[in-house]
């Protein structure tokens, strides 16, 4: 399917190892990425971290909710020595996930009907209301939601923060200067830390420009926050949020 974003200057806020390839799809189809990363992911090692990854033959299952979460839990086992294949089943979120896990040769056994933490905590419980012990990895500002459908279902089950997300203040300026030239068509997010870094550093939540949002958790949290005119795409991956500005512009005429 051909997308057409008829040089449309378009924000990109995600980090800035994954900004560049959005930014060259946005140009491939036409468009203007002006690029502002305001995320950085660092992997995060502690005592913990190492105890859990050295005996993961205790779970039955580990799940990840994030790409950064399997591109951190990899890197990181890659460092311990005589490290064992993975036993466990694996549950990813969506398809970003997925994608990322099938990178280090792994494959999912379970992936939610829609890509968000609620429906991945009822659906998972509906088709494995038994399953053992579980590991769910994620980052410093992980929403609660898994962990508290699990408390609630009474599962045995482990956190482990591989990775943390930190604004990058120093592109407040720039983030500023890009809002403030009034000249975007469309704000994107890919995940609810973006949304939070950029009201974070930006007073005056553009109104009436459009924000496009990864999914449907990234599109809750940007209502949260002020924004008024949300577009989320039916796909929640990278090429999802362009076909949705593409149709946007298209019911704009």
């Amino acid at each position: 399917m051909s997308f057409s974003l008829i040089q449309k200057n378009i924000l990109v806020t995600r980090g800035a190892e994954q900004a560049n390839l959005f930014a060259d799809k946005i140009t491939q189809h036409g468009g203007n990425p002006v690029v502002v990363p305001l995320l950085e992911i660092v992997c995060k090692e502690t005592d913990f971290t190492w105890e859990v990854l050295r005996n993961l033959s205790q779970y039955d299952w580990i799940l990840f909710t994030s790409a950064n979460g399997v591109d951190c839990f990899f890197e990181l086992r890659q460092k311990l020595e005589n490290s064992s294949s993975i036993s466990a089943k694996i549950a990813t979120v969506g398809e970003k996930t997925s994608s990322a896990l099938k990178r280090y040769g792994y494959e999912e056994t379970f992936t939610p009907e829609t890509y968000n933490a609620n429906t991945m905590a009822s659906d998972f419980l509906k088709r494995f209301p038994d399953p053992g012990k579980l590991l769910l990895i994620r980052g410093n500002r992980s929403r609660k939601v898994l962990p508290e459908k699990f408390r609630q279902a009474g599962l045995d089950f482990d956190m482990l923060e591989v990775y943390d997300t930190h604004f990058s203040y120093e592109r407040k300026p720039q983030l500023i200067d890009a809002v403030s030239k009034n000249n975007l068509d469309y704000v994107s997010f890919t995940s609810p830390s973006t949304v939070e870094a950029f009201c974070e550093m930006v007073e005056n939540i553009p109104d009436i420009i459009p924000c496009v949002c990864i999914g449907s958790t990234t599109s809750q949290r940007a209502r949260e926050l002020g924004f008024q005119y949300i577009l989320t795409p039916n796909k929640f991956t990278i090429d999802g949020m362009i076909q949705s500005i593409s149709d946007h512009i298209l019911r704009k005429g």
